[in-house]
């Protein structure tokens, strides 16, 4: 199912209606497509629920820039208009500061929580200066050349060998929303409040990764209270360039009993 939502494009797998939902949260800048091919690893069982933020994609542009906690209001409301109480997480990059919001402000929301690829906003361990240089542009999104060039310095892993396959994820286009993307993290951490995630929470993270530096999982693990952690080889975007690598460990944590997890 497709649909305008709270001005947001959002596109719905049905699944079983005894499953929790997910409700995936994007990377800067990529449409919901992107996500397909860890959608298509998943067990078909599980309801799905993706996004366009605004501007993004076929979602409606936004008027003025908005922050995580606006956009988690809305995606509180997408909830209530497809008609769910509860879903599990799941936050890639900026989508995993989203997410880490999300948590935060609408916790009730929440069962479970899974981050990947993602830090803790403004304050983290960086990237080098050169791939900070790549993710202020969105040229990426725009000069097919210009992404081929850069793919695999950037994102590291599997588009290090595949430069093409990068390309048909991330390739449509520049997003009118991503410099209001930009906004919304702009400034924003969560690092004080990780504390205060009380939900069960799966830390995933690539060991070479040149966006997402390896210690940023480590931090995350430590503060959330209730985390483990589970480190991938590859970089910043198997999960969707090589699902069946990540999507074992995400099932299996959505299959835990609710008591609380066990570091690892």
């Amino acid at each position: 199912m497709t649909a305008q939502l709270n001005r947001l494009n959002a596109v719905v797998r049905p699944g079983d209606q005894d499953r929790t939902p997910l409700l995936l949260m994007n990377g800067i800048g990529a449409r919901l497509e992107a996500l397909q091919p860890f959608v298509d690893a998943l067990d078909p069982a599980i309801p799905v629920i993706r996004f366009d933020p605004p501007g993004v994609g076929g979602a409606v542009p936004s008027r003025v820039p908005y922050r995580f906690t606006t956009l988690s209001y809305r995606l509180a409301r997408l909830l209530d208009e497809l008609g769910h109480d509860q879903v599990d997480v799941l936050g890639i990059s900026w989508g995993g500061g989203l997410a880490q919001q999300f948590a935060l402000t609408q916790r009730r929301r929440v069962r479970r929580l899974v981050l990947v690829a993602t830090g803790t906003g403004s304050l983290m361990v960086p990237a080098r200066p050169g791939v900070l240089r790549h993710m202020l542009t969105p040229r990426r999104y725009l000069d097919t050349g210009y992404l081929r060039e850069v793919s695999g310095s950037l994102y590291g892993g599997s588009a290090r060998a595949d430069p093409d396959m990068v390309e048909r994820l991330l390739h449509k286009g520049r997003p009118s929303g991503y410099a209001y993307q930009l906004l919304a993290g702009a400034g924003w951490t969560s690092l004080p409040l990780l504390p205060l995630i009380t939900q069960p929470t799966l830390v995933l993270a690539g060991d070479d990764d040149p966006i997402i530096p390896l210690a940023n999982s480590w931090l995350l693990r430590t503060l959330i209270p209730r985390a483990e952690r589970h480190i991938y080889p590859g970089g910043h975007l198997e999960l969707v360039c090589d699902p069946p690598r990540l999507v074992p460990a995400i099932e299996r944590f959505f299959a835990q009993p609710t008591e609380p997890t066990q570091r690892s």
